[in-house]
């Protein structure tokens, strides 16, 4: 059975031999999104375009797992690094503080 592909925020390579990574998903269905948790992306954003997405989407940070790299299907895009380390700021202050 082949899943839907659907995008996802590589967070942080896992140091292992597996080629693993740490991700977040990321869904169109805002309304979802947890405030001072998730992050949003609208197209009203700077970093909107170089994203590669198609519609405003959540980052849903309390939504990780951990994949293979070898089931990434190509790259669309890039979030921009200030927005990467308040993602990974909201994750770290929810992990410690919860």
């Amino acid at each position: 059975m082949v899943s839907k592909k659907r995008p996802a925020l590589l967070l942080k390579s896992v140091p292992n031999s597996y080629e693993d990574w740490l991700v977040c998903m990321i869904s169109s269905k805002t309304g979802q999104e947890i405030i001072g948790l998730d992050e949003i992306i609208s197209p009203l954003d700077s970093d909107f375009s170089e994203t590669g997405l198609k519609s405003e989407s959540v980052v849903r940070v309390s939504r990780l797992a951990v994949v293979s790299q070898k089931i990434f299907f190509g790259y669309i895009g890039q979030i921009s690094p200030e927005r990467l380390t308040k993602i990974q700021t909201n994750l770290a202050n929810w992990i410690l503080n919860n």
